[in-house]
């Protein structure tokens, strides 16, 4: 605990690193990048220049990687990652899992009495997340019902109109008949 400690006090003390004049020029990122200039003075090491990065604002090499809390960190993808982990370690779920998986892989190490390190509340965690499950689906349902019934209406809509279609056709075409046998009906008396 006292290396952990020590790395506290360094981190604190260390300051940001900047490229060179990139306070004066917004054009330039706020990211390190080694003066190389002939007259830097901040290459120089110059006094009232900013500061480099040098081994010294490093942490203690056996503290290197290791979580606030004194464990050991290791990064978890499967339940084959989960069997080879011992007691005095952490574990970090990788964010590229689906939310199923990490739900088993957060089961099974609460059965195995394993610390994770990036979820708080692992029990709060799995109540949640199937909650959020359960409505998902839920919802889905819902919403599959609701297509259906807007389908059968459609399909009563398309019957209906067919109907009514057909039942014009007939009537155009009784309409027609109508027509020839009065044309007949003429005809005859014409002939006659």
């Amino acid at each position: 605990m006292k290396k952990l400690d020590l790395r506290e006090q360094i981190k604190n003390k260390k300051p940001t690193f900047l490229r060179q004049c990139a306070h004066k020029r917004g054009r330039l990122a706020n990211k390190w990048r080694r003066p190389k200039g002939l007259h830097s003075k901040m290459r120089k090491k110059l006094k009232g220049y900013r500061k480099s990065p040098s081994p010294g604002y490093g942490s203690p090499n056996e503290v290197k990687g290791v979580h606030p809390s004194g464990l050991k960190q290791i990064l978890v993808n499967s339940i084959k990652d989960l069997e080879k982990i011992e007691s005095d370690s952490g574990i970090i779920l990788s964010s590229k899992i689906g939310l199923r998986k990490k739900i088993e892989l957060v089961k099974e190490a609460i059965e195995k009495k394993i610390k994770i390190l990036n979820i708080k509340d692992p029990n709060l965690f799995l109540k949640s997340t199937e909650e959020k499950i359960k409505k998902k689906k839920e919802a889905k349902e819902a919403k599959t019902k609701e297509k259906e019934k807007k389908k059968k209406e459609k399909e009563k809509k398309v019957a209906e109109k067919k109907e009514k279609e057909l039942a014009e056709k007939l009537t155009e075409e009784e309409k027609k008949e109508k027509e020839k046998k009065e044309q007949d009906k003429l005809l005859i008396k014409k002939e006659a």
